[in-house]
């Protein structure tokens, strides 16, 4: 009697494969900042103030951005239906330059004297050509326009945060939104106005910053610190050290920034650098 066994099938040996290595961690490093720098909050009064006051002017003034949207192209004459001989009327020229509008900033000179934007009012703080800065409060993110909290008070330049500064301000001087407004240093249009509103911006709080804008004593101090500055780089090395001398053996009181020369000895090389060898080229075998 014959009976049909089934074998077992022997256990195969696992497959070799690529094995799937596990992605280390990725660390970031960031720098967290433990204070809390914000705008100080301005009064209704004078929010009412300062925007009333923006606005009256640049309407008396006529300050406006001009776009000319219907802008008519100049007449096209085809030159295969016109003889050449055959020139265009200088009536029907005038006639169309008159149509056109100038687009552009009127009056030009007033533009001159405002920064408009928060990327050119970043620019002119660091260039310490301002004397007041305005943000509007509406700005989303509020780190748009934070930085300038710091620059302004570096620069020793009143800024504050306004609250529908854009909303007021637009659509009088023909923009859509208007983020940051600075007024430079060499304006004559908005002296007034300035001089009204600075007495009314409240002073901003850094911990590692002095707010120096509502003292004008050390303003002043920093014009005689600069001036003394500028004096000192404008003098050679052999005037600074007869100078320092002078002033030693005088026995004076010596100015609390003296900028004293830097000499550079002898230049020593890192020795924990690591160096990369020098790859040098092989010649190549014909």
């Amino acid at each position: 009697m014959g009976g049909v066994f089934k074998m077992a099938a022997a256990p195969q040996a696992p497959k070799r494969g690529s094995i799937r290595k596990t992605r280390p961690l990725v660390v970031k490093t960031s720098l967290n900042n433990p204070y809390v720098i914000s705008w100080s909050t301005l009064e209704r009064e004078d929010i009412h103030f300062i925007l009333q006051t923006l606005e009256d002017k640049f309407k008396s003034i006529g300050f406006q951005k001009i776009e000319d949207k219907k802008r008519k192209k100049t007449p096209f004459v085809e030159k295969q239906r016109c003889p050449p001989d055959v020139e265009i009327s200088k009536d029907l020229k005038k006639e169309h330059d008159g149509n056109l509008q100038v687009s552009g900033w009127t009056p030009a000179h007033v533009r001159k004297q405002l920064v408009i934007g928060v990327n050119e009012v970043t620019r002119a703080l660091e260039r310490n050509e301002l004397l007041l800065v305005l943000v509007c409060k509406s700005v989303k993110p509020a780190i748009i326009t934070s930085h300038m909290i710091q620059l302004s008070i570096s620069r020793t330049v009143p800024a504050c945060q306004v609250p529908q500064l854009s909303e007021r301000i637009a659509p009088v001087i023909g923009l859509k939104c208007v983020l940051a407004l600075g007024f430079r240093k060499n304006t004559m249009d908005f002296a007034e106005e300035v001089r009204a509103i600075i007495p009314r911006v409240p002073s901003l709080h850094v911990p590692w910053l002095q707010d120096r804008t509502q003292d004008p004593r050390d303003n002043l101090e920093i014009e005689l610190l600069e001036s003394q500055d500028k004096e000192i780089l404008d003098t050679s090395f052999d005037d600074l050290t007869k100078l320092s001398k002078r002033k030693s053996a005088e026995g004076g009181q010596a100015s609390a920034t003296i900028l004293q020369p830097l000499k550079i000895k002898k230049l020593i090389p890192n020795p924990n650098k690591i160096r990369k060898p020098s790859k040098s080229k092989k010649p190549i075998s014909k």
